[in-house]
């Protein structure tokens, strides 16, 4: 079998709104890659959707004629043809993770197996998800369609009264969007600790290692990281020094299937947790999650955006809605998803300046600290 061509498709994910704090919007990014034998397989990148897209047009020349069933080396080829480009960041990831998902879901249908089985078998059959929630209405909501768990602003208040309303019974994490200095993020953190928070997210800029052990060392939170990162490699020294509790990585721009089940090994070595970031990534990806937490030991659950676009599974025939909290497992060959070609065309990014664009100001940011 070879690969014959790479085709690309972005499709708005930001719906109908005109405003936004990233260029274009949201959006997605999937491709679909063609055999010679008639096995397509579809894939998903992030990190920066349009830019992706172009660089996958321009590589797509290193993959054609290849195995598509050398998934490694492929990975290893892409990884070295990008070598120029520095440090992995999100364009060099999402490029990488796109091919490396669809690559997985040719192998899979050629060999009429769920990705899952080529991992190494399912461990179960349905991942629980997280929703996002910050105040007592928006809480409830979740929980009257299953949820058990959920994550709120970074206000101690937002915490308490969340508390008050829904009590114990569910799980709710506090995310900071690695905004606080370690101060600041100390003192949130010990102001959170009655409410019993799941996990303290990005508490400060997870590139800095020592800040981020300094907030660690003086709180009794679990401390959860990761969707900003771009290789398992960043990983590597908040799992030596056993700093991170949660491993929260991207997979659009993590390097696809082939390093999320790398980074889930990595982390069970040091008895962390895995719950992929799915915040702002598409239908595909989050199957792809899917599938390697169902292989994995150390699932714990998944990142789901509860009230995405309504055309979230018109353009991804195949993948699994969620129900009660959370996904069901696909038996079908491969991923289990497809792009709808057509859906897809009906749902065009728009151009950057049909946008007005939102930017806070240094002093704006530094409000978030105020509790």
């Amino acid at each position: 079998m070879k690969i014959t061509n790479v085709k690309t498709y972005l499709v708005n994910a930001n719906g109908d709104a005109r405003w936004t704090t990233r260029p274009r919007g949201r959006n997605w990014l999937f491709i679909k890659i063609f055999t010679d034998e008639g096995v397509t397989g579809v894939g998903e990148g992030g990190g920066w959707p349009f830019l992706v897209e172009k660089a996958i047009q321009e590589l797509k020349h290193f993959l054609i004629g290849e195995n598509p069933f050398a998934i490694e080396r492929l990975w290893l080829k892409l990884y070295d043809v990008l070598h120029g480009h520095g440090v992995t960041g999100s364009v060099r990831g999402g490029v990488i993770s796109a091919v490396d998902c669809a690559l997985w879901d040719i192998k899979g249908k050629a060999l009429g197996v769920p990705v899952w089985e080529l991992l190494g078998g399912k461990m179960r059959d349905r991942i629980p998800v997280y929703g996002h929630a910050s105040t007592p209405e928006a809480a409830q909501k979740l929980m009257d369609r299953g949820y058990r768990f959920f994550k709120c602003g970074p206000k101690i208040e937002t915490l308490k009264t969340l508390r008050e309303a829904v009590g114990y019974d569910v799980e709710i994490g506090v995310h900071c969007h690695a905004e606080f200095t370690p101060s600041a993020a100390i003192q949130l953190g010990r102001g959170c600790e009655p409410y019993r928070p799941m996990f303290l997210e990005d508490p400060v800029m997870p590139e800095n290692i020592e800040a981020f052990a300094k907030v660690a060392d003086k709180l009794t939170i679990p401390m959860a990281t990761g969707e900003r990162f771009a290789t398992k490699w960043a990983f590597s020294e908040l799992l030596a020094r056993n700093l991170v509790d949660i491993v929260q990585p991207e997979t659009t721009r993590l390097g696809g299937i082939t390093e999320l089940k790398k980074l889930a090994a990595m982390a069970e070595a040091q008895a962390v947790t895995v719950a992929p970031h799915d915040g702002s990534v598409g239908p595909i990806i989050e199957m792809a999650n899917v599938h390697v937490l169902a292989s994995i030991p150390n699932c714990i659950f998944l990142e789901h955006l509860a009230n995405d676009v309504p055309w979230r599974l018109d353009v991804a025939p195949g993948a699994a809605p969620e129900e009660n909290g959370e996904i069901r497992v696909p038996d079908a060959p491969g991923l289990g998803v497809d792009i709808d070609e057509n859906a897809a065309a009906d749902h065009p990014i728009a151009d950057i300046e049909a946008f007005e664009y939102h930017f806070r100001t240094p002093e704006q940011i530094q409000e978030s600290f105020v509790r």
